[in-house]
């Protein structure tokens, strides 16, 4: 019993002393969960991340020992990310590029009993490719309506069969793999990121591609329309800036009466109108 205890004590503190090296080689500690994440999916996140990161599984409580023992600060902030089973991920990347390189990672595979939906489970309406037969049946029993032509099931229409979170039953999924829809997202998602001794939650690391598009679009238009109006010249606002000055130019030696080739006919137009003009007032007043 002793052996024992003390073969455990000896065990813990080499898990403990490795955590450490890892922790003292990279700046960033990811926590990711383990649940439902299949072996051979670890395995290919594992070859996707060679050289870039360490993943490592193992006991939340070693992994904050070690924290601790190092004197790292927020440890508490990040023990509410440590729940249940995890993987932990030692690293350099940039967190927000890992946690777009795990995102990308996921893959989409066939339903099982018991899983929980990632998101909606629409199925399209549209030809089934299966002939009549008890497949109509399966798919009326989980609400998929169904309609037979041209010797083939079609789904009669578009069908939310099972919303984000719910649990899928055995039919459902039957029925769901008969169809070849795969709608469960596997993979890992970093719950929360160490790095420097601040915590980021998920959340923190998800980015909006798109919104961000947007808003660097909207600041390049804004940025193009002060240059422009403060005259600031630069590659994308020399041209508008040379056009405006040209009409400015023209406009103020019209005005100005200026005899340039560029308003002389203008000039010459304006004399024209102006002195029929006074010839028709002349003769009004003259009466003649």
């Amino acid at each position: 019993m002793l052996v024992q205890l003390r073969k455990s004590l000896l065990e813990k503190s080499e898990k403990i002393k490795e955590i450490k090296d890892l922790l003292m080689k990279y700046s960033v500690l990811g926590v990711a969960s383990l649940h439902k994440v299949r072996a051979q999916q670890l395995q290919e996140i594992r070859r996707k991340l060679e050289g870039i990161a360490c993943m490592k599984v193992f006991k939340n409580t070693l992994v904050e020992r070690a924290l601790k023992e190092l004197g790292r600060a927020n440890i508490d902030e990040l023990k509410k990310y440590m729940q249940g089973s995890n993987v932990y991920i030692f690293t350099n990347y940039n967190p927000f590029k890992l946690a777009l390189l795990l995102e990308r990672s996921k893959v989409k595979v066939p339903a099982k009993a018991g899983d929980i939906a990632t998101d909606d489970i629409i199925v399209p309406a549209g030809n089934t490719g299966l002939p009549p037969g008890p497949i109509i049946s399966q798919l009326n029993a989980v609400g998929i309506p169904t309609r037979i032509e041209s010797g083939s099931v079609w789904v009669s229409k578009d069908t939310v069969v099972a919303r984000k979170g719910e649990v899928i039953n055995e039919s459902l999924a039957a029925a769901l793999s008969k169809l070849g829809i795969k709608p469960i997202e596997l993979g890992i998602s970093l719950k929360a990121v160490y790095d420097g001794n601040m915590v980021l939650s998920e959340s923190d690391l998800k980015l909006d591609f798109e919104d961000y598009k947007k808003r660097i679009g909207e600041a390049y238009a804004q940025a193009l329309n002060l240059a422009f109006n403060a005259a600031y010249p630069m590659p994308e606002t020399i041209i508008p800036l040379l056009h405006r000055a040209i009409i400015e130019a023209r406009n103020l030696a019209l005005n100005a009466g200026v005899f340039l080739p560029e308003v002389l006919p203008e000039l010459l137009l304006r004399a024209h109108i102006e002195a029929l003009a006074l010839e028709s007032e002349v003769k009004r007043r003259t009466g003649s």
